[in-house]
């Protein structure tokens, strides 16, 4: 390689001539007509004037090759940013013979493309953001945007680019129109593609990025991380290598993630590989690849003292990493710290803002010093274009020190030393990001500067380093301090004739002692008034002693010491107002034994102080043992309460209450005694919790429990029930909470007054609880009248728990009376023999006892497999089925013999007897069963049994488990009065949910498997689920065989007139049917996958499920789960 074009311009065009020319390559630089004084024209050898203004003219690949070709340029190095990541420019160099120095054209769709790079990292089974898969549409947009849960953002981003161009951040859905146009507009300026997608926003994640190298071998070693977590609005501001905050062995799983992106595409050159992280939950999240050097590469060079552009053009002259030792074993570990800190041309206003700006630089002196590097195109006098970016300059300063806050100090020094003026920059505000505490604390995340706006563009007093003058001392004027006493004294500040006090006390100037050695200095901890001195000069004091009282932000802090000694001189006194860091006392350091004050007598900790005790009175209001009357009433109707439940629900010690204290919206009507002791918890008893915490991790047995209390106003919903209700579905739904909800109530309740509005339709407990569906398990449990809103937020669980006394109603007697359709007792409305048959309630049981039993157990099969469980005798399958194939047997034989002992949960048992659907488990792990029964219709589909079956594959689906089909289906149930019953509509139910589920689906065929009715049991075919086998007693056709000879062959039997030897003709064209489609024969020509012994069903179901890859959920598989 002897002669370089360098495709950009500014300071990335200046870096790449200097690593040129270091190796003796010549090179050539171009400019737009506009760009004429750029400072890279200064550095190259040779220089060429391209057509065009501003950043189009740099993106212009024709004339780039042109020019390349013309002048005999051997190779074109990009830069980054304009056309580095266009895979147009890399194929045209190589269609010109000239060397592309960066990765190859199918590297750069793959990672240029962001959508493409995504599907890359998901195939390679590292964790992605959930996302759009391709260039999206507006419409498209809208429509993830929505499928997100409630009050969730998105990301739009470019597909052809980075740098924070083409971003935007969405958080109503009001905004994505005008937001997805600026971002296209804004892409198609930036990278030649106007082309997006979104992704779900993380909020408070770090941007961590690792940098890798590769030679096209396959070879591929990394160079560790840089954060890169303060930004601006997705533009980086300040970059840090390595990171501050990655574990070892988070590290490592980045790396593993990072390495095997590039040894996927055999990657040649450099690459970011970008991630956002939770340092907290140790996640973290794939979020893009930029192909080519990075604007924060300086950092990385500084802390491995390596130099990444001359190691692109090694790799691009046909190195390999061992030849240019940039091998892993050959890559050392970081040393030290370094930052950048990129100087743009902008001011930004508290609201985060920015205003690019412009105009010449009548001064601009750059930093320097040790550790100190600054890499720009400015000088003085240069004019500023503003078709081109704000970046002025990148100041990159580095400490060997394994001390962060030293290296922050640093580059904080550093830019107090920048002297620039004639433009508007981001200076100050860098400056106060290195100052502020959290920073130095490596407390951030990528929404820190969002955070901190108003103390980041606050003007603070940073050190003018390149003032001569700096150091003279100066008169400085004392500001007085305002009356505090006063409350109106502070709004007269400023004003003619405002409220002062002496003008001699100060606030004073920060002052802090050089201190000779064995003496120690006591210093400010804060900004604040100093109240009073608990010591004077001469006392002893020891570590942990208190020394005064600081009053700040109006609470009293106390001073207290960190070392013994003697106090040698105090510096300020009481009611002076001091700064943080300013000494206070000098004190020199002598062993003093600590003294122990009589006052610190022991006292007793079971006392309970009276604020205390009035707290603790309210919330115990609503508990069973303080209301004796109306425990004793509801158990005299053979119910529990409320708190009985719960308690019985929720492991031992695991409920945390919520809204204990809140009380009816009714203090215009009663007395707050009264309210207090008849309404406390508003009719709600509501909280976190967990369920069979013996049984699973803490993490698998969190749940959200709530419970109506029927002891406070009948159950009914009221203002603060709603207001509790809402922030429980809230909490549930931003934590996944699965959520149990006991619902017996009355529903709307009249009679609170403190509201305002009139008929209280902008409630939003229905909405948010039903916003649950599809995202957690929900679950019903009722008992007594459950009436109206209460009966609503039943119906939208996933299973209805009803004991036998339950009454379940939209509407309660005074409702149904109210519309004038009749008088009624509330035992008539919606009892359990109605409610059950018709499929509303799921389960039946006999007391809230069973209900909670039952529910636990349901719950248990969405928290995950079980440790412990026993295996039937599995061989008593080979007898469950009849060898006469028209005899009878139980379906449900068939399930208990399949499933581990004690492990069935049966669900709408009592509707729609054509299908079972329950839940199991197989070797524990939970398994979804849809069965035909063959003692109902000989197992043929029917509406309703459509409706159930397809219900109960939407809810496994949901929640991710695996669902075992058990065919004996002779198809789906024809005839007039079948499709009166809108059969066709109902029966396609299970083709369209079948074919669309993500779990996986397992099909075994018991007996009859004929037509359509089996093709609907399989998701519409039987190449669809993970396996479909056979036992021997299966039997197939196209459907039934006796009607398919009937129309197959009814010429052949007309023929026959004697009717003995018609029907001994029949039954031999059956028995001929029978016999080709028997199990063995369709399992012959792979119609399906095997015939099996039905004892090893079993293991066929445990060993497909362990053949799978394991899978993440986040969010919601399906918008919702239909309620019927």
């Amino acid at each position: 390689m002897k002669k370089v074009l360098i495709a950009n311009r500014g300071e990335i065009a200046i870096r790449i001539a200097r690593t040129c020319s270091d190796l003796g390559i010549k090179t050539i630089g171009i400019y737009s007509e506009d760009d004429e004084g750029s400072l890279h024209l200064s550095k190259v050898d040779e220089a060429y004037k391209i057509n065009g203004i501003g950043s189009q003219a740099y993106l212009n690949i024709k004339e780039i090759i042109a020019t390349a070709k013309k002048f005999n340029a051997d190779a074109i190095h990009p830069g980054y940013g304009f056309l580095s990541e266009n895979p147009s420019l890399a194929a045209a160099s190589k269609r010109a013979k000239i060397k592309f120095i960066g990765p190859s054209e199918r590297a750069l769709k793959v990672f240029g493309d962001k959508n493409a790079a995504k599907e890359l990292a998901i195939n390679l089974d590292i964790p992605v953001i959930q996302g759009t898969k391709k260039a999206t549409s507006f419409r498209q947009a809208q429509n993830f945007m929505k499928s997100l849960k409630k009050n969730s953002s998105v990301l739009i981003k470019a597909s052809s680019g980075g740098g924070g161009r083409g971003m935007r951040v969405v958080s109503q859905i009001s905004e994505l129109k005008q937001s997805y146009d600026r971002a296209a507009s804004e892409a198609k300026a930036s990278f030649n593609s106007s082309d997006l997608y979104l992704e779900e926003y993380l909020q408070n994640y770090r941007h961590i990025e690792f940098q890798i190298l590769g030679d096209g071998t396959g070879a591929v070693s990394h160079l560790h991380e840089r954060e890169c977590s303060i930004q601006r609005r997705y533009q980086k501001l300040i970059e840090i290598a390595p990171s501050p905050s990655l574990s070892l062995e988070l590290k490592q799983k980045m790396i593993d993630a990072s390495l095997a992106l590039g040894k996927k595409l055999k990657y040649e050159g450099l690459a970011t590989i970008e991630f956002l992280v939770n340092i907290e939950k140790n996640d973290f999240r794939f979020i893009e690849c930029n192909p080519r050097l990075q604007v924060e590469h300086t950092v990385t060079e500084s802390v491995l003292s390596v130099d990444l552009v001359k190691a692109q053009l090694q790799i691009a002259s046909g190195k390999t990493l061992e030849q240019i030792k940039l091998d892993q074993s050959n890559i050392p570990e970081p040393k030290g710290y370094a930052i950048q800190s990129r100087v743009n041309m902008e001011t930004i206003d508290s609201q985060g803002n920015a205003n690019p700006g412009g105009g010449k630089f009548e001064i601009f002196d750059l930093p320097s010093g040790p550790g100190v590097r600054a890499d720009s195109y400015g000088y003085s006098g240069y004019e500023t274009n503003p078709l081109f970016d704000s970046l002025i300059a990148k100041i990159i300063t580095y400490s060997a020190e394994d001390n962060f806050k030293q290296a922050v100090k640093r580059n904080h020094r550093s830019l107090c030393e920048f002297k620039i003026s004639g433009v508007p920059t981001n200076l100050e505000i860098l400056k106060n990001v290195l100052i502020n505490k959290d920073f130095k604390n490596n407390k951030v995340h990528t929404n820190f500067f969002a955070d901190n706006l108003k103390s980041l563009t606050n003007l603070q007093n940073h050190a003018d380093l390149t003032d001569i003058k700096r150091s003279i001392q100066k008169d400085k004027s004392k500001r007085g301090k305002i009356e505090d006493l006063d409350p109106l004294a502070v709004l007269d500040h400023g004003k003619s004739g405002g409220v002062f006090i002496d003008q001699s006390e100060n606030i004073l100037e920060l002052r802090q002692q050089d201190i000779q050695a064995g003496y120690e200095s006591v210093d400010a901890p804060m900004q604040g008034m100093i109240v009073k001195f608990d010591v004077k000069v001469g006392d002893s004091v020891w570590e942990g002693r208190t020394l005064g009282i600081m009053e700040a932000m109006k609470m009293e802090h106390e001073i207290v010491s960190q070392v013994s000694g003697i106090v040698e001189d105090i510096t300020v006194s009481e009611q002076d107002t001091v700064f943080e860091g300013h000494s206070l006392m000098k004190i020199r350091l002598a062993e003093v034994k600590k003294q122990i004050s009589l006052k610190n007598e022991e006292f007793d900790l079971d006392w309970i102080r009276p604020d205390l005790r009035e707290a603790l009175d309210r919330k115990e209001a609503s508990h069973d043992i303080n209301r004796p009357e109306a425990v004793k009433k509801r158990h005299g109707t053979g119910h529990r309460t409320a708190r009985e439940n719960i308690e019985h629900l929720c492991d031992e010690g695991s409920f945390l209450e919520y809204g204990s204290v809140v009380m009816a919206a009714q203090r215009r009507r009663r007395s707050e005694e009264d309210l207090i002791k008849n309404t406390t918890g508003d009719g709600m008893v509501c909280g976190l919790g967990h369920v069979n915490g013996d049984l699973f991790p803490e993490t698998s047995s969190r749940v959200m429990a709530m419970s109506y209390d029927y002891m406070v106003l009948a159950g009914t919903q009221g203002k603060m029930n709603h207001a509790k209700k809402d922030r429980m579905f809230e909490i549930a739904e931003q934590n996944e909470l699965p959520t149990i909800l006991f619902a017996e109530g009355g529903g709307g309740r009249p009679g609170d007054t403190d509201t305002s509005g009139v008929a209280g339709l902008d409630c939003l407990a229905f909405t948010y609880f039903a916003q649950l569906s599809g995202l957690v398990p929900i679950i019903g449990i009722t008992t007594g009248r459950c009436f109206a809103g209460n009966a609503v937020l039943l119906g939208c669980c996933d299973v209805i728990i009803a004991t036998e006394d339950s009454n379940i109603g939209v509407g309660g007697p005074a409702m149904i009376e109210g519309g004038g359709l009749g008088v009624f007792t509330p035992d008539e409305v919606g009892p359990m023999d109605v409610q059950v048959p018709n499929g509303v309630v799921d389960i039946a049981v006999k007391d809230e006892a069973e209900a909670v039993e039952v529910a636990k157990k349901y719950l248990s099969y969405f928290q995950g497999p079980l440790k412990k469980w026993k295996e039937p005798d599995s061989r008593k399958l080979r007898f469950a089925v009849p060898e006469n194939r028209l005899r009878y047997y139980d379906m449900r034989d068939i399930i208990e013999g399949i499933a581990d002992i004690d492990s069935v949960l049966e669900i709408r048992k009592d509707w729609a007897p054509g299908i079972i659907t329950s839940f199991i488990r197989i070797e524990g792990k939970p398994v979804g069963i849809v069965a035909n029964n063959p003692g109902h219709l000989s197992g043929a589909i029917d509406s309703p049994g459509a409706d159930k079956g397809s219900r109960f594959i939407q809810l496994c689906d949901a929640f991710d488990i695996p669902i075992l089909s058990l065919i004996d289906c002779p198809g789906i149930m024809v005839g007039p009065e079948s499709e009166k019953s809108a059969l066709i509509r109902h029966a396609a139910r299970m083709f369209v949910v079948g074919a669309n589920v993500q779990t996986p689906l397992m099909s075994v065929v018991i007996r009859k498997a004929y037509g359509l009715g089996a093709q609907a049991m399989a998701g519409g075919s039987f190449k669809i689920p993970l396996f479909t086998v056979t036992w021997p007693t299966g039997e197939f056709g196209g459907m039934g065989l006796e009607g398919a000879v009937k129309l197959g062959y009814r010429k052949e039997l007309e023929a026959i007139k004697d009717p003995k030897k018609r029907i001994e003709a029949y039954e031999k064209m059956v028995a001929d049917s029978y016999h080709r489609g028997r199990a063995v024969n369709m399992a012959s020509h792979f119609e399906l996958d095997d015939v099996i012994d039905p004892a090893e069903t079993r293991n066929w179901v445990s060993s497909a499920l362990k053949s799978l890859p394991k899978k993440s959920r986040d969010g919601k598989k399906r918008p919702n789960i239909d309620t019927w």
